[in-house]
């Protein structure tokens, strides 16, 4: 009875702490507007991002793909589509209608240089254009049209040494050279394969020296893949697990002026924080899952983070303004279909710290929030 009365205590106590902090943590008053921009083609709305004049990008899952037969591989293509929308939410143009690439959005971001940048799911591939649109640099493509499967003469030993061939030997005491499902390379689950040999990747941002981080995280992979502003691979870092510098379920990735990086690590409900090398530094927990995230521009820079509900729940939903140290400023928001409320927030953009732009893919719409001092 004793053991009984200590387990229902130390829950009581448990709960009790995790409402004190629900309730210790400020409301911000903010105002949104739901219906600034109207989409050409509607879907759910992946990705939202601005470049220095204002300008929107919504990357959104449109839904009409289109198959197309190559020499010996099927090419998908279409099913999303990349809008453009000027300051007062007006449609520009369509970006990159017919690319190979655009199949099922994950994330749009624009870089310091106004370089605009797509991850695509389907396509597993990065994609950069410039300002106006126009196509730069792809990382990542499609795996080959070739099946190796264990048969008679074929062992599985022989399927994993062409495997391993083909991507290339891991680099000493690194990470990466295999992790795929199926894979025997001596690699820890989810390590992935060097190179921009990525499995729904989520997310990218950069630092000041224009080296490209690519959060590869949504699928079998649990790493982050870094390139130099060519496209030229360096390093990956991460596998699946629970403890530093391991990941379940990238869902997103930030960088601050400093040049640290910020990896949402949705299924340990944490944001992990690294050097620029892969170096852990700290982690942020105490927030939800955190599934979009976001860091502020100007002198003081701050991160948000959605908690979002899932596709079957009207819970949680709301959005946290932290301090770069974890602290918790305040949260606003809660799930739900009207305006002020969200629904699945898959991007969120915070050129400047009170004026973001959310994207909700239950909602099928970006809104354009003004939070209030």
């Amino acid at each position: 009875m004793k053991h009984a009365a200590f387990v229902i205590a130390t829950t009581a106590a448990a709960v009790l702490s995790v409402s004190v902090l629900a309730q210790s943590v400020p409301q911000i008053n903010y105002d949104a507007v739901a219906d600034l921009i109207s989409l050409p083609s509607y879907g759910e709305v992946a990705g939202v991002a601005t470049n220095s004049r204002g300008h929107l990008f919504v990357y959104a899952r449109t839904g009409h793909a289109v198959a197309t037969l190559g020499d010996e591989r099927t090419f998908y293509h279409g099913g999303s589509r990349l809008f453009q929308f000027d300051q007062t939410g007006k449609f520009v143009k369509e970006i990159g209608q017919g690319v190979y690439a655009i199949n099922f959005a994950q994330q749009v971001r624009v870089d310091p240089q106004d370089n605009i940048w797509i991850v695509d799911a389907g396509s597993n591939q990065v994609v950069k254009f410039d300002v106006d649109g126009r196509f730069q640099m792809v990382l990542g493509r499609k795996p080959e049209n070739i099946t190796l499967r264990p048969g008679a003469g074929v062992s599985a030993t022989a399927v994993d040494a062409v495997l391993v061939a083909a991507r290339g030997p891991a680099p000493p005491g690194g990470p990466g050279g295999g992790g795929g499902a199926g894979a025997n390379t001596g690699q820890p689950p989810g390590s992935g394969i060097n190179g921009d040999n990525f499995n729904r990747p989520s997310d990218v941002t950069w630092d000041r020296a224009g080296n490209v981080y690519v959060a590869d995280g949504f699928g079998t992979n649990s790493r982050i893949a870094k390139f130099n502003k060519d496209g030229n691979f360096l390093k990956t870092w991460g596998n699946t697990g629970t403890g530093h510098g391991q990941f379940t379920q990238i869902r997103g990735i930030a960088s601050d002026a400093a040049g640290n990086i910020y990896v949402a690590d949705a299924g340990n409900k944490r944001i992990q924080v690294f050097d620029g090398e892969g170096t852990f530094k700290s982690q942020i927990g105490n927030i939800g899952t955190p599934q979009a995230i976001c860091i502020s521009g100007g002198a003081t820079q701050y991160l948000y983070s959605s908690n979002s509900n899932d596709s079957e729940s009207m819970d949680s939903g709301e959005i946290y303004k932290l301090q770069l140290s974890g602290q918790v400023v305040g949260r606003f928001g809660k799930a739900g279909k009207l305006a002020k409320e969200f629904g699945m927030v898959n991007a969120i953009d915070c050129r400047t710290e009170n004026d973001l732009w959310v994207g909700e893919v239950w909602n099928w719409r970006a809104q354009k929030v003004t939070l209030k001092r």
